[in-house]
């Protein structure tokens, strides 16, 4: 059973039981194979840690996270200081939290009103949903929320974003299906200062016809806002499906290449029994981790929490 209580998480019971249902694939794959691993009578030593390799490894850890824990294990086993099977086990949680902890960091604040966050990511990875998710949390903190529908360029995105304002209550400023994206991103932030709104989420296009066109709309939405605030955006989000594995980091390198990504939102870790990418995404991107989802409710979408994550995919019933 965790160590990590429900009430540690945000202060609200229930997160955490939530929490491990949500990341139950990733623990099933994780933790059961461990505990074959740590059958009585198994012997602590390098065949052990051949065997911990390759199921980090398969579980989507990468090479650098896999290399950097198997060092630290194979230190702590020179040592002797590691006694039996959940001296191993303990160890591997605690290199693990210890190397993904420094990426847990909230979203930054800004004087600024409104505090302008923008949404990109590719088509398919939950950037509309996040944003929706987003305006919903920030709103239950008491703030005026405005949404900006500037993936024009498909119009599920335009009404699916629509359909969380109605939910949430917030007003979203959105034109017609292909509209220039940047127009409607400075008419939501003109109306934002007008209105006095805390908060505007933008979503963006997750596809144009290469990269190259990807990029200048994204430059060309941050010089009209700058034409208001010279300092928006003050976040850009970058959302990852962490269903992808390995090409989520893919995904994400590229992005990080072509954008200037402040931060991360992992979501769908639900459907998937490959959650160590976050490993690899923290240790080889070096962006924060401000958020993750796992599942489809509201609420399921919670500031990323180290300890809380390690004790979730690591712990039995």
């Amino acid at each position: 059973m965790s160590n990590v209580a429900d009430d540690q998480v945000e202060g609200k019971p229930g997160w955490f039981a939530r929490l491990r249902q949500g990341l139950a694939k990733t623990r099933d794959g994780l933790s059961s194979r461990l505990d074959q691993m740590f059958a009585v009578g198994k012997a602590i030593d390098q065949t052990l840690l051949d065997e911990i390799e390759t199921l980090l490894i398969t579980s989507d850890f990468g090479m650098p996270v896999t290399e950097e824990v198997i060092q630290t294990l194979t230190k702590a086993m020179s040592r002797k200081s590691l006694k039996d099977a959940e001296a191993v086990r303990e160890a591997l949680k605690s290199t693990l939290i210890q190397m993904i902890e420094p990426s847990a960091l909230p979203l930054p604040q800004s004087d600024a009103e409104p505090l302008v966050v923008l949404m990109v990511g590719v088509n398919g990875a939950g950037k509309t949903t996040t944003a929706g998710k987003l305006a919903h949390r920030f709103k239950s903190e008491g703030r005026q929320v405005m949404l900006a529908a500037g993936d024009t360029y498909r119009a599920a995105a335009v009404e699916q974003l629509k359909t969380w304002g109605e939910r949430n209550g917030v007003d979203v400023v959105a034109q017609q299906t292909g509209a220039d994206s940047a127009s409607v991103i400075f008419d939501a932030l003109s109306s934002a200062k007008a209105k006095g709104a805390d908060v505007l989420i933008a979503d963006t296009a997750g596809r144009l016809q290469n990269k190259a066109n990807l990029m200048q709309e994204l430059e060309k939405i941050v010089r009209v806002m700058n034409r208001i605030d010279e300092s928006a955006p003050h976040s850009v989000l970058l959302v990852i499906d962490g269903g992808t594995g390995q090409n989520a980091l893919m995904q994400a390198r590229e992005f990080k290449n072509s954008v200037p990504v402040s931060g991360l939102v992992v979501t769908k870790l639900d459907g998937t029994a490959k959650g160590g990418v976050m490993f690899a995404l923290a240790r080889e991107l070096g962006l924060p981790i401000h958020f993750i989802g796992v599942g489809e409710q509201l609420d399921d979408l919670r500031p990323f929490d180290a300890k809380a994550y390690v004790e979730a995919i690591f712990d039995a019933a």
